[in-house]
């Protein structure tokens, strides 16, 4: 599939699809690597959840119509994390949590118009109580820094497209 040069001319669908590659081969990678009780994080659930994630992508934008930044900002902030918590490992029983809780503290940073934590709690499957836990961890992890400039979304883009086993080209 060919996409548009700058993401934020891409469609909304196809930034999920790219994300959900990527967020696959990273899951995939690190579910391999044995969990100890030290690396354990409140963004662990305690089983998988059962929805794929490409679903879960579609069914955070459909019911919060959140915009692109917002979604391509959950890779840098990834970054962030693992830079910066050396344990914390992205897998099948952390992914989720970690992208409602992106979606919600992006869409806050980014946008002039979000939805209400118990607006994303509902839509992420979580009580309310839960995400904003998680957002004061997730906040400490990436030690506040939630603005990602247009140049380093447009990098991540790039690198998705790259990366996309050959699904999608510029």
């Amino acid at each position: 599939v060919g996409l548009p040069p700058a993401f934020q001319d891409a469609d909304v669908d196809h930034i999920c699809q790219l994300l959900a590659i990527m967020l696959q081969r990273l899951m995939a990678l690190n579910d391999q690597i044995h969990l100890t009780p030290y690396s354990i994080t409140r963004f662990h659930s305690a089983a998988v959840p059962p929805i794929p994630i490409l679903d879960y992508l579609r069914r955070i934008v459909r019911f919060t119509n959140v915009e692109k930044t917002c979604l391509l900002s959950i890779m840098p902030y990834i970054d962030q994390i693992c830079l910066r918590l050396p344990g914390f490992t992205l897998r099948s029983l952390t992914c989720h949590r970690v992208i409602i809780t992106a979606i919600s503290l992006s869409s806050k940073a980014l946008c002039d118009a979000f939805c209400t934590n118990a607006h994303y709690a509902r839509v992420g499957g979580l009580p309310p109580l839960e995400l904003a836990r998680l957002e004061i961890d997730f906040l400490q992890a990436i030690d506040w820094r939630l603005v990602c400039t247009r140049e380093v979304l447009q990098v991540y883009y790039e690198n998705l497209v790259l990366h996309s086993d050959g699904r999608f080209f510029i």
